[in-house]
């Protein structure tokens, strides 16, 4: 028995031990395994430099309105 999550009518995630709930499939809450070798790493980075997803390629501006927000 694993535990899983499906999107609320919120948008919140909603977490179950069911595979299905209400006609809908959950999704695993769970990460992926971690592999030191990883076979897929070259072709994940060529799809994301390729889609500009790289965070090296994103530009991202830090605003804060009062020291609070900080």
């Amino acid at each position: 028995m694993h535990l899983m999550y499906t999107s609320g009518p919120d948008g919140k995630r909603v977490y179950t031990l069911k595979k299905v709930l209400h006609g809908e499939v959950t999704k695993s809450a769970h990460p992926a395994r971690f592999s030191p070798d990883d076979k897929w790493s070259r072709q994940r980075v060529t799809l994301k430099r390729r889609f500009g997803l790289l965070l090296t390629q994103q530009s991202f501006r830090l605003s804060f309105a009062t020291a609070e927000d900080w």
